[in-house]
């Protein structure tokens, strides 16, 4: 099992599934500060409420030299679907096998109606333009929380020029 990445660390390479045939490759983004928002499920109230939100202030992440990614553990036709539905313009990452999970240590024991169950911590991340993990947030409440990471990918997106 891979070690987590922690703060001023590089991200490791790594081929993502976006769709039935299609990955990404995160060394394609060099020279672009990315933010990776993990989320629980797709379709689901708070999910879906932060997944707008990214959308609804694309255009102002993609002016501060920023890319998007939503990720979870649904499937890749999952997201096409949510994706589809909602109109989103960034691309989200199916992890199944939880590999980019682990990495970011976002997998963790929740209470779900009274019960404990394995899922993922809603948590944000904003890479670098070199790649590095410059800030993350975890146990996220959706209210003011894209506001707070587009802020701070501006001003990295500033510091870095």
């Amino acid at each position: 099992m891979t070690k987590a990445i922690q703060l001023d660390q590089a991200i490791p390479n790594f081929s993502a599934k976006i769709g039935a045939d299609t990955s990404i490759d995160f060394s394609d983004f060099q020279g672009k500060q990315v933010v990776l928002y993990f989320y629980p499920r797709d379709n689901t109230p708070g999910c879906t409420t932060e997944s707008q939100e990214f959308r609804d202030n694309h255009a102002k992440f993609k002016r501060a030299n920023t890319v998007i990614f939503g990720i979870s553990r649904d499937s890749t036709k999952s997201h096409e679907n949510f994706k589809t539905k909602h109109c989103f313009p960034f691309d989200l990452i199916s992890d199944p096998d939880e590999e980019l999970c682990q990495l970011f240590d976002v997998m963790k024991m929740k209470n779900m109606y009274g019960k404990q169950v394995r899922g993922i911590e809603r948590s944000t991340f904003l890479i670098d333009q070199k790649g590095v993990l410059r800030q993350e947030w975890r146990k996220v409440k959706i209210e003011g929380h894209v506001d707070e990471v587009l802020t701070a990918a501006k001003n990295l997106n500033k510091n870095s020029q």
